[in-house]
């Protein structure tokens, strides 16, 4: 029997998926909140945005006196892999992942929704005259603002779109950290990449004798991660890696597996402050008229929005359809291909990650890092417009028939009683002169 897409979710996953939405919703709010209040800073006081921005700290022995948008973009968005990596680990082991059936499609539509862009960027650049060095910046999907967005414009969607973005963004979450760590590493130095790795080893061989030590943990992952840092490999690695070899099934006398049980006490954390922090210190970019008009006229910047826009939409669209039409999946009867696409644009919305690779990218190039970094605000707000029109419109018909639905059952519930009653007034007042 044909496995079909979008299907309803089991009881345990769909009461996960609710779990998650609240929170990253929570958290999508607060990172608009935060990248709204850079924004204001950054154009009505951009002195004040750069110098706090600038502030140094930590020791330079370790060579740690980096900024504090360093320090946001490094080591905050480490707890936010981290917590990526935890719930990928879930979908692989407990969750939809585990069954190859239903796993085929995140990751051939994530994987796609990273290829269309990737292509697009890399057109408008070649016909432009462009920089490829940002190709990567329009792959990545931010999976609080997605959320976020959904959260306020599909109330009565079907809970398994829910389900399908939230696997489809983790499983870009983790292509995105590959993208970083494999082009975005300069001047590797094996030997503190060695450390990292074997205390990484070292963590899961303990993970997998049931040791429970926060207190072990935590130094473990913050001297990992300035040895990852040390050997010029993105220091987020260390996060999404923790995620990844954190055991999450449970064992007998067990309430929580342990992946479930840090990411519970972690993602408060990341939802509510370390995305917020590096959305304040990654968003702060002057806006003019002549910024966004270099936007749409100048190849990287336009690569990126339509590369966010278009590809994405695109890519995920399509690799969703062609994996229906060349298997035995099929879209589930409840669905329409509009709910797809609508996914698939707000899948469009590119914020954090985005960001943070413009910025790995353009490192050198302090102009076009800001024009970048203009052009994954404008594209991502375009790509939440269209989706918000898709998703607006599909949710007004699922309200209608939940009304018509509701209808139904009042009138189906009237007791056979008074339907005997109005049948024999009728036939009463029939044959009434």
């Amino acid at each position: 029997m044909p496995r079909r897409l979008f299907s309803r979710s089991t009881w345990p996953d769909a009461q996960f998926v609710a779990s998650v939405l609240r929170s990253e919703t929570t958290g999508g709010f607060l990172m608009l909140v935060a990248a709204g209040a850079a924004l204001l800073w950054a154009n009505l006081a951009a002195d004040s945005y750069a110098d706090v921005s600038s502030i140094t700290v930590g020791p330079a022995s370790l060579h740690l006196d980096l900024d504090l948008a360093t320090w946001a973009a490094d080591g905050l968005l480490a707890i936010f892999f981290l917590v990526a990596g935890l719930e990928l680990k879930r979908e692989l082991v407990v969750g939809s992942l585990r069954r190859p059936a239903e796993a085929i499609l995140p990751i051939v539509a994530a994987a796609c929704g990273m290829i269309g862009p990737i292509l697009v960027y890399t057109l408008v650049n070649g016909i432009g005259d462009g920089a490829m060095t940002g190709w990567a910046v329009p792959t990545a999907t931010d999976i609080a603002f997605a959320l976020a967005v959904l959260a306020v414009i599909g109330s009565r969607l079907p809970s398994a779109l829910r389900a399908f973005l939230l696997t489809l963004a983790v499983v870009d979450d983790l292509l995105a950290i590959i993208l970083i760590a494999v082009f975005f590493t300069d001047d590797l130095e094996l030997w503190p990449l060695l450390g990292a790795t074997a205390i990484l080893a070292v963590y899961f061989l303990l993970q997998r004798r049931g040791v429970r030590a926060w207190w072990l943990y935590v130094p473990m992952g913050v001297v990992s991660w300035v040895l990852m840092h040390e050997s010029g490999v993105h220091a987020t690695v260390v996060g999404v890696a923790f995620g990844l070899l954190t055991r999450a099934r449970h064992r007998d006398g067990e309430t929580m597996s342990p992946a479930e049980r840090v990411e519970h006490l972690v993602r408060p954390y990341s939802a509510a402050f370390c995305v917020p922090v590096f959305a304040l210190f990654a968003a702060g970019v002057a806006v003019s008229a002549e910024s966004l008009r270099e936007v749409f006229t100048e190849a990287v910047p336009l690569g990126v929005v339509l590369g966010l826009v278009v590809g994405k939409a695109i890519g995920i669209f399509g690799g969703t359809y062609l994996t229906a039409r060349f298997s035995r999946a099929e879209l589930s009867p409840d669905l329409s291909w509009s709910d797809v696409f609508g996914l698939a644009s707000i899948a469009g919305i590119g914020f954090t990650v985005s960001l943070l690779i413009g910025e790995l990218a353009f490192q050198d190039d302090q102009h076009t890092g800001e024009l970048v970094k203009t052009a994954v605000l404008v594209g991502s707000i375009i790509a939440a417009l269209v989706a918000t029109m898709v998703l607006g419109r599909r949710n007004a018909v699922y309200r209608r028939m939940a009304e018509e639905e509701a209808r139904d059952e009042d009138r189906d519930g009237i007791p056979d009683v008074y339907q005997t009653a109005d049948t024999a007034n009728d036939h009463d007042d029939s044959a009434t002169p």
